[in-house]
Order: C-alpha cells, then structure tokens, then sequence
C-alpha cells in the first residue's frame, strides 16, 4: 500500500540547529589558521638555512690522503 506524501514539513531526521555554527567552532577555526601561519613561517626559516645544492662542488680539486706509514689503525702500534 502506498503512503500519500504527508503535508508536515519533514526535516529528514535533523533538528532545528542543524547547519548552525558556535563560536566555538570560529574560534577552533581561527586558531588553526593561526597555528598554521606559525609553521609555515617556521618552515621557510629553516628552509633558507638549506644550501641550494647538496652535490658536491666539482671545481674544487678533491685532496688526496697522503698514505701513512703504519698498520692501518690509526698510527696506534698497539
């Protein structure tokens, strides 16, 4: 059997504050925002203190180690 469509306003299982926000959740919201800003400019700080490149310079001849005499630990004997 089917029903007629009922002539009552029918909010679908939501109350009346349903969509409403607090202040408290402007308020979460605006300390996130600000929380982010914080990192962000934490972030770039420690970006700048990277250098452009992490190869190595290949101008720069590279020194080669002169060889010791010794027995290969160090020059301890013992």
């Amino acid at each position: 059997m089917a029903q007629p469509p009922s002539t009552e306003k029918d909010p679908g299982g939501q109350q009346e504050d349903f969509g409403k926000s607090s202040p408290l959740g402007l308020l979460i919201l605006v300390l996130f925002f600000i929380a982010v800003v914080f990192l962000v400019k934490s972030m770039t700080k420690h970006l700048k203190k990277l250098p452009a490149s992490f190869d190595e310079p290949e101008a720069e001849p590279k020194a080669k180690p002169e060889a010791k005499a010794g027995n290969g630990n160090g020059g301890n004997s013992d």
